[in-house]
């Protein structure tokens, strides 16, 4: 007899061509090369800050909204990392490149961060709890995928530029909070019905669709097409 499907499991293989988008986009495989330049990098983690603030009040929201005293915790324990551990992150390669806060001003929020932030936002504010925590999956799970191959992808690589970057999210800690995050979107899909279910696998490969995007955003430096149509 064989294995029943979970959520992950369907959503995963649906998203699977997605995944190894991600993980062969340009940005990546610069990244994992070490030749990604600055101006790029600096771009990414700018929006990257500005969406981990978002991120991190949507997961807040998960807490407050779980039903699961288990669930609370480990998304207001998420909250709290997205805003604190990965932040000091990002200020440590705004350090070492020297930025200022006036260099840091001065890059836009993209349309895909504000984007990819108010989708996430919305499904904070109005759909139902189980929708929620799909939608939250993939910033989890697809980041830990991308950082565990590109881990192995840079083993033998002393002195990587990006080595703190690829650490953060191949760490085994972190990979404890996919497990975790995954497991609750399982065991939430197993009692939701159809529609619902319906809703959750939506939700989850649109957010799917921002990661792959907002990796793609940063490597064009993407800028609203409308700017140059404004006056000062």
């Amino acid at each position: 007899m064989s294995e029943r499907r979970t959520f992950c499991d369907e959503v995963w293989d649906r998203t699977a061509r997605l995944v190894r988008a991600v993980h062969d986009h340009p940005f990546n495989t610069a990244l994992g090369d070490g030749t990604l330049d600055r101006d790029r990098f600096s771009f990414y983690i700018v929006q990257d800050a500005r969406y981990l603030r978002a991120y991190s009040k949507v997961l807040a929201t998960a807490s407050a909204r779980a039903d699961d005293p288990g669930d609370a915790a480990f998304y207001a324990l998420s909250a709290h990392t997205a805003l604190e551990a990965e932040s000091a992150l990002h200020a440590g390669y705004v350090k070492d490149y020297g930025l200022t806060e006036e260099d840091l001003a001065a890059i836009e929020t993209s349309p895909t961060c504000l984007g990819y932030s108010s989708f996430l936002q919305a499904a904070a504010l109005a759909a139902p709890y189980p929708v929620l925590a799909a939608a939250v999956l993939p910033c989890f799970w697809i980041y830990q995928d991308v950082g565990t191959a590109l881990l192995a992808r840079t083993a033998g690589v002393r002195d990587h530029p990006y080595r703190a970057w690829i650490s953060t999210y191949a760490a085994p800690g972190f990979a404890e909070s996919v497990r975790q995050a995954r497991d609750i979107a399982d065991r939430l899909a197993e009692t939701a019905g159809a529609a619902t279910r319906v809703e959750m696998t939506s939700a989850y490969v649109r957010a799917a669709e921002y990661e792959w995007m907002f990796w793609d955003s940063a490597w064009r430096k993407e800028t609203w097409p409308t700017a140059g149509w404004l006056t000062p």
